[in-house]
């Protein structure tokens, strides 16, 4: 690799002069990008709210077990003219209270009642424990979520990072482009007055000219879109978004960098599709508990009032509105519902199928993760065998070019000659700037689809 280095070295120099129609600014390194995405890119900010959403909602699960402690009071004034009798009630059950009178009596009494009623379910075999858990595993679901998440927009950012850093190189192609066209239509405006060469020829120079002007106006503006959408997720300047050129060098400077063992068991996409299945398994056990009976605790306290006397005497009504019987009433009670167990085969079938189809998803993304892999060790490859080729062609290509320039100087070849070797000259730098590229792009996509980002990163100062 050192030889490749030594022979385009002198090249990546002089590529590295970029004007740049914006402000001069330093370069921001990929770290330093990095960092800021983790600090302020829009969409972790909303993830990490998701994550707080999660685990209030875990809170309230873990505090189903509370009981219920309702106090009531209240003070009427109706009429007792009660006959026997069973009844269903609906929601709403008049007072049944008080004796059965031989005559329709009207009369109006009054009447208080205060009281405390306990409702708790002490034990449900299980179901408590389950509800937990489903809680927690939706926390992290939530959590490995937003690190995939994390993960995917720090791939977006190295992957515009290397765009920058092409298209960087690219402006600096289209410049030097413009350099040797506006070389050129001055030999040929100076052969053109001393009747050595013909008008037409500055004609044909001054129409590649304005194609090398249009396209650099046209790689600059690409290079300020890619700023953009960086600016979008870290929140600095675009203008001040100038990438570090020694980058890929520096890359391509490391021999072992690519062999670096892989970690796809721990890839924040496998963990998050294994906190999904995992997810629907705890769903599983809580549709087992949930039907299951319940134990429960059940206790009242009361006391009561009223203007009817234990003789049946109507009193003054406000003789109703004092305290005059207490009683209180303990008990413990079972509850099952035999249908439930219709209902829990049902929700059990459509609970296990939602966890096979879970279970599917992590199994597809795994084997995705591996054939991503295997492509990314087949584009190193590619990228490695175009690197050592590049410079052959990079020097035969600008020998050739000054070679025709000076012929054509000297009235030995034609515009047409010059042109085609001022084309050779291009395609070769950027195919230099493209196989560049590839190498760094192909290391980090295999670093990303191995999980091992930060390896590669801590390569780079």
């Amino acid at each position: 690799m050192l030889w490749l280095i030594t022979a385009t070295t002198a090249y990546a120099q002089q590529s590295m002069q970029i004007p740049l129609n914006q402000p001069a600014s330093p370069p921001v390194t990929l770290k330093e990008l990095l960092n800021k995405v983790d600090q302020k890119a829009p969409q972790l900010l909303t993830d990490s709210a998701a994550i707080l959403i999660r685990r209030a909602q875990a809170n309230e699960v873990h505090n189903n077990w509370l009981p219920n402690l309702k106090l009531n009071y209240q003070a009427d004034i109706g009429t007792a003219n009660n006959t026997t009798g069973p009844y269903f009630g609906f929601g709403i059950i008049p007072s049944s209270s008080g004796g059965i009178h031989n005559t329709n009596i009207t009369t109006a009494l009054s009447d208080n009642l205060g009281i405390a009623a306990l409702d708790w379910e002490v034990y449900n075999f299980g179901k408590y424990g389950a509800q937990n858990r489903v809680a927690n595993s939706d926390v992290m679901v939530e959590q490995n979520q937003y690190a995939e998440s994390k993960y995917d927009l720090k791939a977006f950012t190295i992957g515009n990072y290397l765009q920058l850093l092409r298209l960087q190189d690219f402006v600096g192609i289209q410049y030097r482009d413009i350099q040797r066209t506006q070389e050129i239509l001055r030999s040929i405006m100076s052969l053109a007055k001393s009747g050595v060469r013909p008008g037409v020829d500055t004609s044909i120079a001054q129409a590649e000219l304005s194609k090398a002007r249009l396209n650099y106006i046209e790689v600059n503006n690409q290079y300020k879109q890619v700023q953009l959408q960086l600016s979008a997720v870290t929140g600095y300047s675009y203008q001040s978004i100038i990438p570090d050129t020694t980058v890929e060098m520096t890359l391509i400077g490391q021999p072992a960098a690519y062999l670096f063992p892989a970690d796809t068991s721990n890839h924040p996409l496998i963990n998050f599709y294994k906190s999904v299945y995992q997810n629907n398994l705890d769903r599983e056990r809580l549709v087992k508990k949930m039907y299951n009976p319940t134990i429960s605790l059940e206790a009242a306290a009361w006391d009561r009032g009223s203007s009817v006397d234990a003789a049946g005497q109507y009193n003054s009504l406000s003789t109703g509105y004092g305290f005059q019987r207490g009683n209180y009433l303990v008990g413990v009670g079972i509850s099952y519902n035999l249908f439930d167990l219709k209902r829990r085969q049902l929700k059990l079938r459509t609970q296990k199928a939602s966890s096979d189809y879970a279970y599917k998803k992590l199994q597809e993304q795994q084997q995705l993760l591996n054939v991503s892999a295997s492509q990314a060790d087949v584009e190193m490859e590619t990228a490695l065998n175009r690197l050592k080729e590049i410079p052959n062609q990079l020097k035969a290509a600008n020998d050739g070019y000054r070679q025709k320039l000076s012929l054509y100087r000297n009235g030995l070849t034609d515009i047409v000659e010059l042109d085609a070797a001022l084309n050779i000259l291009y395609r070769a730098e950027t195919d230099y700037m493209q196989a560049k590229y590839d190498y760094s792009n192909a290391l980090f996509q295999k670093a990303i689809t191995e999980n091992q980002v930060n390896a590669v990163l801590n390569l780079l100062k």
